[in-house]
């Protein structure tokens, strides 16, 4: 009852600038395919029950826009569509918004047809945790969409985290234990416990 009461306590939100990729009929299409073959959803829709947290692996947020706007096969698994999250926080605590909340984005295996993806432009959980205005941002955004989708502090997770969450779901085996190490438990139990604190101040 503590998280959903704490899941429900900020109103604000925070000043987003919207940078749209591409992601037209022909991506939304492709993301169809890829909910299919991964979830067994024909459909490209999000209904957002998770929030993960990732970095970008670079210290650039043009470099990040530029790749997800590509709409490539990724390098790493090959697949369309192309890799993309729904918002990118830049080092001077600027968010951007990519994509619509209601449609899914490809940032994290088994969780894409449940999860809004939130991208930090740096290349270590210590870079962002030590950075004030980009944390300061990413805490505000965070308790804006648990507020927004009603979703509770325990489902807000780091990429690591992502074989933990009971929405996890990944119907091909060879991806079924595929994960990432950005935010992984420890940093992401500090995340949570400044998000829970912003979210008290904020009741």
């Amino acid at each position: 009852m503590l998280a959903l009461a704490l899941a429900v306590a900020v109103l604000v939100k925070p000043h987003i600038v919207w940078k749209p990729i591409p992601f037209g009929a022909a991506r939304k299409a492709e993301m169809a395919r890829y909910a299919e073959k991964h979830y067994g959803i024909d459909s490209w829709v999000l209904h957002p029950r998770v929030i993960v947290e990732h970095y970008t692996a670079n210290e650039s947020f043009a470099a990040t826009w530029n790749a997800f706007a590509a709409d490539t096969p990724d390098p790493e698994l090959g697949e369309l569509p192309g890799t993309c999250a729904h918002f990118v926080i830049d080092k001077d605590g600027t968010i951007y918004q990519l994509v619509p909340l209601n449609v899914m984005c490809r940032h994290t295996v088994g969780l894409n047809y449940a999860a809004i993806g939130i991208e930090h432009v740096g290349t270590s959980d210590a870079e962002i945790l030590h950075d004030p205005a980009q944390l300061r941002s990413s805490l505000e955004l965070t308790a804006w969409l648990m507020t927004t989708y009603r979703i509770p502090l325990a489902d807000v997770i780091g990429h690591n985290e992502s074989l933990t969450s009971p929405f996890h779901k990944e119907l091909y085996a060879p991806w079924a234990h595929q994960t990432h190490g950005d935010w992984r438990k420890a940093d992401m139990d500090v995340y949570r416990e400044k998000l829970a604190a912003l979210l008290r101040q904020r009741r």
